[in-house]
């Protein structure tokens, strides 16, 4: 039996999942960061890949024919010509480059997706003023690619997906000159080479293989980000709909006829087959839920609110200022008060001020030119609350649906199995 392995990185873990050619689902597997590690040290990525894959029967594994990760957006780092990195990596939502705004927009065109302080190549250029101490050759990389790096070996390869916020061009498929160019100097990291995602890059590493009973021509393929894949995951492909994935963060992603990119608002496109995905990051999410609530106090009281009733609170839930979509605006302060005594009313406030970004975003893309909006699908953790969800809708006024997948790790799954037919 062919079986193919997609292993999902996010904020709190990995989470693997094995499909056959039907897109059957053979195994799933998770872990978390311990509280002793640090997520955004690359030794917790190691060991949480390890892990996933460890867990996997021996059995199972022996019959995997392909590999593909998914990683967080923007985060970034570097590494020496050796694959080993020299300093700790960026986080997909560290504002930090908002102190190279002037030359960030000095090099890139106007509206451009990477004018944001939190896009790669912000956080590229923050190395070059002086961020890192090394001197030596490095080679910049997403966790995705570093990632894979360590399945397959082939240092500095990147997918167009994960390459869309560095700057990388999806209609003529390189780096533009304003890029190459604007970041030339003696402190230029070495680039990706940037394929489409799923395309086969290596076999599996012999002692990587030999440790996990892998076959030898195990083919790893290129990446995606966690949001895509969780795209990827509903299997939505009908221009109009779209995904909302509701982990710690919200994303948006409507699929579209028309490529629509406005750094303004923090709207990008990738590009999916012969359409567009349209969308965009917030930092509002469940992170901000479960910074106030458990996870049982979060079920407890979601089931004590009226969802047809509007709450009148009007928030903006953040953790710390700035936030990139649909507002980009890296000193954006959270807006939490008044917080009312009663849990189940502030609960309330929050999730209706979130379904009120959510639908802002999506009138956003529309109104920018993206095609009308006809259903909304729902990943992540947010789409098992279906207080939440009638919330939701009634903001959107389309259908919101879970869909029958919701996981990336199958989304990547099904990147491994198609390959760059997508």
């Amino acid at each position: 039996m062919n079986l193919y392995l997609g292993i999902d990185f996010g904020t709190t873990g990995a989470r693997s999942t094995i499909i056959d050619s039907q897109g059957t689902i053979h195994c799933e597997t998770e872990h978390t960061f311990a509280n002793a590690q640090q997520p955004e040290l690359p030794s917790a990525w190691q060991n949480a890949l390890w892990a996933v894959i460890d867990q996997i029967p021996p059995a199972i594994r022996n019959q995997v024919r392909a590999i593909a990760l998914d990683g967080t957006s923007s985060t970034v780092m570097l590494c020496n010509t050796d694959g080993i990195p020299v300093c700790e990596p960026i986080l997909y939502n560290d504002a930090r480059g908002a102190a190279v705004t002037e030359r960030l927009r000095a090099i890139a065109p106007d509206n451009h997706t990477v004018l944001s302080a939190t896009s790669s190549l912000a956080k590229l250029l923050w190395w070059q003023e002086g961020g890192h101490g090394d001197t030596a050759p490095t080679v910049f990389l997403h966790q995705a690619d570093w990632l894979a790096f360590l399945l397959h070996g082939k240092l500095g390869i990147s997918d167009y997906h994960n390459a869309l916020k560095l700057g990388f061009d999806v209609d003529t498929l390189c780096y533009p000159n304003w890029l190459t160019q604007g970041i030339a100097g003696a402190a230029t990291p070495e680039l990706p080479r940037v394929v489409p995602p799923g395309t086969p890059v290596g076999e599996v590493r012999a002692q990587v293989g030999d440790r996990f009973g892998f076959p030898r021509d195990c083919m790893i393929c290129a990446g995606t980000t966690d949001s895509i894949a969780a795209f990827l995951a509903s299997g939505v492909n009908l221009p109009g709909e779209a995904v909302t994935s509701l982990g710690s963060t919200l994303a948006v992603k409507l699929l579209s006829h028309t490529r629509v990119d406005d750094s303004r608002y923090g709207i990008y496109s990738h590009k999916l087959g012969d359409l567009w995905l349209v969308g965009g990051a917030s930092n509002t999410g469940g992170a901000v839920l479960r910074h106030f609530f458990t996870d049982v106090e979060l079920d407890n009281y979601s089931r004590q609110i009226e969802p047809e009733q509007e709450s009148l609170l009007d928030y903006y839930p953040l953790l710390k200022k700035g936030d990139r979509f649909p507002i980009n605006d890296p000193n954006l302060p959270p807006r939490l008060e008044p917080r009312p005594t009663d849990s189940v009313e502030f609960l309330h406030g929050l999730l209706e001020s979130i379904a009120r970004i959510e639908a802002r975003g999506y009138q956003l893309l529309q109104e920018l030119g993206a095609t009308p909006l006809t259903k909304v699908y729902t990943a992540g953790g947010g789409a098992k609350n279906s207080v939440w969800s009638a919330i939701r809708k009634r903001y959107l006024k389309v259908p919101v649906e879970t869909p029958i997948h919701t996981a990336a790790a199958y989304g990547s799954a099904l990147l491994a199995k198609h390959g760059t037919l997508i």
